[in-house]
């Protein structure tokens, strides 16, 4: 599937708290994507590195303290540029791998 070439760079874990660090597709503009999960499955912290920098805090701050699988099904299959997938996209198709 397009778009499905992200790589997750780091997966830690400290004191409860998962810390995800990923590089989305090529095909997006963001080229970093941070962001920690709590023990309930709630995004905090979230930040794209490069992109769309307003939106993409905007994202942040709707995301917070979201459930991930909720985030995930809201976000899944947004499209930029009929690129088949989009930086929120990726961070759905990230969130789903986990």
């Amino acid at each position: 599937m397009i778009g499905n070439d992200f790589t997750i760079l780091s997966d830690t874990l400290q004191d409860g708290v998962r810390h995800i660090t990923a590089q989305p597709s090529a095909l997006v503009c963001s080229q970093q994507i941070d962001f920690d999960l709590d023990a309930e499955g709630k995004i905090h912290n979230l930040k794209y590195i490069r992109g769309c920098n307003g939106n993409l805090k905007a994202i942040g701050r709707l995301l917070e303290g979201m459930d991930a699988t909720q985030a995930a099904d809201t976000l899944a299959g947004v499209d930029c540029k009929e690129r088949g997938t989009s930086c929120t996209d990726q961070l759905s198709r990230i969130l789903r791998s986990l």
